[in-house]
């Protein structure tokens, strides 16, 4: 069987890990019964031979529409390795999302959970499909396009779905052969601008980024993922999926809504050696926990936020409770997705907390730099992965910042059936404009300022970096989110604070309507003021505005900029 460092496509991962790895566990849910490999290696045959008799053949496109769950990796590679198309879709699209890539992919059918079945019941679009599959059964689904059986209710929603073939009336599945530039994914992404676009990724780009994860950081049979991002995010299903499946690690996942108290719950149960999350998961745990208890006592709080030698005791005895709370045993929390604070990664760093940075896009597959745990340095995102290929670009005036441009394997083959903005990112020599700003020092570390499309220039030229000044707001407790941008020459600010704490501290029960404004109003020109002190004139905040309701934002959990400005 082929080894990982001579696999071409998918179905080379997939024979390597089903012959190295036949008795471990491959998926479970937390608390739930656990599937070998050896076993998912079969469902996946017999799954493979319904999706023939269903009439999909190689270079079709189905869909996958569910939470996570241990068969959503089942129908992936399922679908992957005999040769046709998947097209994950995230849980949080909206229904109209949804409609649009089941159309615009060409899908010919779809695996859904009993939880997304409400999605599709909201828009009459199955018409266009041969099939639904029930992806807790993996059962196919009798009257699908029937709006009225998708709205039943509570258990009965999938139960009345009788199956239409029987485990004796599979046919012999068919031999393939796949060829690594063959598109194996379309992953149509959620960006901040608002137009989805669908990533076509081949065999050999999913490949080829397993590779090079492979050269960062070893991963073992012995290792424990615990999921917590969503399997259809390219983040979560290269690094979190593929990668520790061809290495014989396990994957839990939680089958409830994964809120704080549930996801503690899971970690201690599972005990993960590994886990892969976005920056506000930390952000989040970092502010609720470790500042909130810093703040409790005034002179505390004074000692950590400005003696840096107690600052850093402080640190490392919070950061050995944060390990003991994610189940002891945890060796790499990869941090990807987004930007991760830098007040957030030096405390990180001071906790001794094993974490790992990356940078990337869907259309890398996702990885373009990396650092291990151990190897990290506050604001900068590591080496470049091994084969890719970089240059920076000059954007704007002379002297400024350069563009990010990369090359290698991984690079996407381009947006399904959209050459214009195809054309618009990925040149014919292969490069691919990342849209990044940023440099490379001279040990070959990656810094990433910002995006070139929300770069504000200053009344000299200068360049302000909206999500450099967002990190310095956000690290007032008070403030959940922010949003920095121009309005009429300036930089202003949107700021979401922190109601439930806001009410503990100012006595909201006791204040009128309009003395309740008033002090909303002040705390936030507190806040910009605090803000200021930490900005370079050119790049100080001006005006604040209240963002009453929270941010919509991206699965990924990065604000949708245009909805907002």
């Amino acid at each position: 069987m082929p080894s990982i460092n001579n696999a071409q496509t998918l179905l080379d991962i997939t024979s390597h890990a089903f012959s190295e790895f036949s008795t471990c566990t491959l998926v479970a849910n937390v608390d739930g019964e656990a599937i070998t490999y050896a076993q998912a290696q079969q469902k996946i045959e017999i799954l493979q031979a319904k999706l023939v008799s269903l009439g999909i053949e190689q270079g079709d496109k189905v869909a996958i529409c569910s939470e996570n769950m241990p068969h959503w990796g089942i129908a992936y590679l399922a679908i992957t390795t005999m040769g046709a198309v998947a097209v994950p879709i995230l849980p949080d699209f909206h229904s109209n999302e949804i409609h649009h890539i089941v159309k615009h992919s060409e899908a010919k059918g779809i695996f859904v959970s009993e939880k997304m079945s409400n999605k599709l019941a909201e828009d009459d679009f199955t018409s266009s499909l041969k099939f639904v599959l029930s992806l807790e059964s993996l059962r196919l689904l009798e009257d699908y396009a029937s709006k009225n059986e998708l709205l039943l209710k509570g258990s009965e929603k999938l139960a009345q779905f009788r199956a239409k073939l029987s485990k004796s009336e599979q046919p012999e599945k068919k031999s393939v052969s796949i060829n690594k530039q063959d598109l194996a994914v379309i992953i149509y992404t959620s960006g901040t601008t608002g137009q989805s676009k669908g990533v076509m990724l081949s065999h050999d780009n999913l490949v080829s980024q397993i590779k090079q994860a492979d050269k960062l950081i070893k991963i073992l049979p012995e290792d424990r993922f615990l999921s917590i991002l969503p399997l259809a995010h390219t983040f979560e299903c290269s690094i979190g999926f593929l990668v520790p499946f061809c290495n014989g690690s396990s994957i839990f996942y939680i089958s409830k809504t994964p809120a704080p108290k549930i996801i503690l719950k899971a970690m201690t149960t599972v005990k993960p050696t590994c886990m892969l999350s976005v920056p506000l998961v930390i952000e989040k745990i970092y502010k609720s926990k470790v500042q909130a208890s810093f703040n409790k006592n005034a002179i505390i709080k004074y000692l950590y936020n400005h003696v840096g030698f107690i600052r850093k005791k402080l640190n490392k005895i919070a950061g050995a409770k944060l390990v003991e709370s994610f189940g002891g045993e945890i060796r790499f929390f990869g941090i990807g997705g987004a930007k991760l604070s830098p007040y957030v990664e030096q405390f990180l760093q001071e906790a001794n907390f094993p974490y790992a940075i990356g940078y990337g896009l869907t259309e890398t597959a996702p990885i373009i730099a990396g650092a291990i745990p151990g190897n990290t340095a506050v604001g900068t995102t590591g080496i470049i992965v091994d084969r890719m290929e970089t240059r920076f670009v000059q954007h704007g005036q002379e002297g400024g910042d350069a563009e990010l441009h990369v090359r290698g394997p991984n690079v996407m083959m381009g947006y399904y059936k959209d050459k214009t903005r195809t054309d618009e990112v990925l040149d014919k020599d292969g490069w691919l404009n990342t849209g990044d700003l940023g440099q490379l020092d001279e040990n070959g570390i990656l810094s990433i300022n910002g995006r070139s499309k929300n770069v504000i220039i200053g009344a000299s030229g200068e360049n302000i970096y909206p999500e450099a000044v967002e990190s310095i707001i956000n690290q007032n407790e008070l403030v959940v989110d922010s949003l920095v941008y121009e309005l009429e020459g300036k930089v202003v600010a949107k700021i979401h604070i922190d109601y439930d704490l806001f009410d503990e501290t100012h006595n909201i029960k006791k204040t009128s309507d309009s003395a309740l404004h008033t002090e909303i109003l002040a705390a936030l020109e507190s806040i910009k003021n605090e803000a200021n002190t930490q900005l370079a004139n050119y790049s100080k905040i001006m005006t604040v505005f209240e963002q009453s309701e929270p941010f919509i934002k991206t699965p990924t959990k990065k604000i949708k900029r245009y909805l907002h400005i």
